[in-house]
């Protein structure tokens, strides 16, 4: 019977630049849930929230979603435990498959996308999103071994 040895050679989870990943993907979407509920203008013609945040309208977007993005290709790297081993592979078919369903979506409510949050307000990026999910996939399939 074999027995569970813990070995010193075990890299450690809570590196600088895992933190800095997790960081990052937590701003990019407290960043675009914040916009979406809080700043943007509401259905009754009302202003709500952070005036500057509001004003950037829908790059507001652009800033969420590139850290979000940004966040994971940092979590690519070997010295987080999505950058090495099994991590890599759950990582990459993650991306990829997340970016084939947020397509899907797309081009399945097309004509309704009022109902869907987010999707209403990206119109046709939406496909610019589901790409570059599938674009953060390929840098974890730069690490796999």
């Amino acid at each position: 019977m074999a027995k569970l040895k813990l070995t010193a050679d075990r890299p450690p989870v809570f590196t600088a630049r895992f933190i800095a990943a997790v960081l990052m993907i937590v701003l990019g979407i407290a960043w675009m849930a914040y916009y979406y509920v809080g700043a943007r203008t509401g259905a009754d013609g009302k202003h709500h929230g952070l005036a500057f945040i509001r004003d950037l309208g829908e790059w507001n977007y652009l800033i969420g979603f590139g850290l979000f993005f940004l966040g994971l290709i940092v979590a690519a790297h070997p010295k987080t435990p999505l950058g090495r081993g099994r991590g890599v592979v759950v990582g990459m078919l993650g991306c990829f498959l997340l970016g084939l369903a947020w397509i899907c979506v797309f081009y399945i409510w097309a004509n309704d996308l009022d109902s869907i949050w987010v999707f209403n307000d990206l119109g046709q990026k939406n496909l610019l999103v589901g790409i570059a999910f599938m674009a953060v996939g390929f840098a974890f399939a730069t690490r796999w071994e």
